[in-house]
């Protein structure tokens, strides 16, 4: 038992998969009693057999189950939590959720409603990053009123240019523009696809950087004013703008950039008062210039490679941020060591990424000093077809990036998945490319590498 007080004594978490996991565990170290939430697809998942306590909170169906508010709500009531911890996806940035949260006298594990509110809508977050000094893209301030307006900016800018969501993420609502007609013929069908996925169709016009690479800087601050850069995560591996591969830290980045990089990232979490752990996202380009995307006011699921080679839990920091108590390192204490990857091991046919569920018939995970699976799954477990196709994250961290790539590499041959099929086989190639062992690729190297 430790002698300090635990941060809070019970947990819900408002999640699934390996997150809940994560965050189980976590909790577990810290002495936090843990309430898992599930639909009824995921009766046998892991989380709900790891869990202290586990409710189920409907059907299969996400908009029913773990994007139901109130029914998360009503499980926390029940069993008596103290917070909620939202993980990734699902309700991890909305705003009304984490309002809900507080107004209920919960803890919300994560930023508060405002700071996900400034920097959700993209916009929003574009005029606040601009306010803070940090480098953009040109680029409209606010959603453009249609396509007129769109061709007039676009014309202003230069072709090409990139149409984004404006309440959008996670790659989705983005298509890449090259001339006014393409403009007219894409406009609507941009705009209908964001509506879709967000429930607003509105759109803005931002440059777009041919082949850039997509790095993004950690941040935590607490709500004491103490606000931290843990150095970068290179996520320029991906397929339509899913990450697949990341890496810690960035080949490219030279130790003067990456500290402009961090400082811009903590300028603007100043400028919002930001509180909790958050990403900040940039395109960098062939002359290391770089450039904000978006800001990410939750967890993310390459947050492992950070961990390996800082040595700070970011689960752990967040749950103590959301208790109150100040950063456990100050940014003199941010050493980065080593060299991580993580790998996204999907439930996908490694040819066409079409989802492939099923039940998995053997299972054997590589191990070894310096490997690291962070999974949900399990022999004769069956991947249900609800959810994202994710079912393993394999990191490996080794002394430096060769070292790490040779690890990478023995850990995916070790890997075995049957019954299902998965995407190890595509990032075995990958790891065997010279142009990626190299570091010689941009966010375009799937498109290329798949075209070979």
């Amino acid at each position: 038992m430790s002698s300090k007080k635990p941060p809070f004594k019970k947990i819900l978490i408002a999640n699934r998969g390996e997150i809940a996991l994560r965050i189980i565990r976590a909790c577990r170290e810290l002495e936090i009693k843990t309430v898992a939430v599930y639909s009824t697809a995921d009766e046998s998942s892991l989380h709900v057999k790891l869990a202290d306590e586990a409710i189920c909170i409907g059907p299969p169906s996400p908009k029913l189950s773990y994007l139901n508010m109130m029914s998360i709500l009503s499980a926390a009531e029940v069993t008596g939590v103290e917070a909620i911890h939202p993980g990734y996806g699902f309700l991890s940035e909305n705003a009304e959720f984490a309002r809900l949260v507080r107004d209920c006298k919960l803890t919300f594990i994560g930023p508060t409603p405002e700071n996900i509110e400034a920097m959700g809508e993209k916009t929003r977050a574009r005029a606040k990053a601009r306010e803070a000094g940090v480098p953009m893209l040109p680029g409209t301030l606010s959603a453009v009123a249609g396509v007129e307006e769109a061709i007039e900016a676009s014309e202003k800018i230069g072709y090409p240019v990139i149409l984004k969501a404006a309440a959008g993420g996670g790659g989705r609502g983005i298509f890449i523009i090259r001339s006014s007609k393409d403009l007219q013929d894409s406009f609507q069908r941009c705009s209908e696809e964001a509506k879709n996925a967000f429930g607003d169709g509105s759109l803005y016009v931002e440059k777009y950087c041919e082949y850039p690479r997509h790095v993004e800087i950690q941040v935590a601050c607490d709500k004491h004013g103490n606000r931290v850069y843990l150095g970068e995560r290179d996520c320029s591996i991906q397929r339509r703008h899913q990450k697949l591969i990341e890496e810690a830290p960035s080949a490219v980045l030279t130790p003067e950039i990456r500290k402009a990089m961090g400082e811009a990232a903590i300028a603007l979490c100043k400028n919002v008062n930001y509180e909790s752990v958050g990403t900040v996202e940039f395109l960098v380009d062939q002359d290391l210039s770089f450039y904000f995307m978006e800001m990410n006011t939750r967890i993310q699921v390459e947050h492992p490679v950070t961990e390996m080679v800082t040595g700070v839990d970011l689960i752990k920091e967040m749950i103590r941020i959301a208790a109150g108590e100040r950063l456990s390192v100050d940014q003199k204490d941010i050493v980065l060591r080593g060299h991580a990857f993580e790998v996204r091991i999907n439930a996908e046919d490694p040819e066409t990424f079409h989802p492939c569920p099923g039940k998995i018939t053997a299972l054997h995970v590589p191990g070894g000093y310096g490997v690291r699976v962070d999974s949900f799954v399990y022999d004769e477990y069956k991947v249900v077809p609800f959810y994202d196709s994710m079912i393993a994250k394999l990191i490996v961290h080794g002394k430096d990036r060769d070292e790490a790539v040779a690890k990478m590499r023995q850990a995916l041959d070790e890997f075995v998945v049957k019954g299902i099929k998965t995407t190890i086989p595509i990032h075995r190639q990958i790891f065997a490319s010279q142009q990626f062992v190299e570091s010689r690729y941009t966010t375009r190297f799937i498109e290329e590498f798949l075209q070979k």
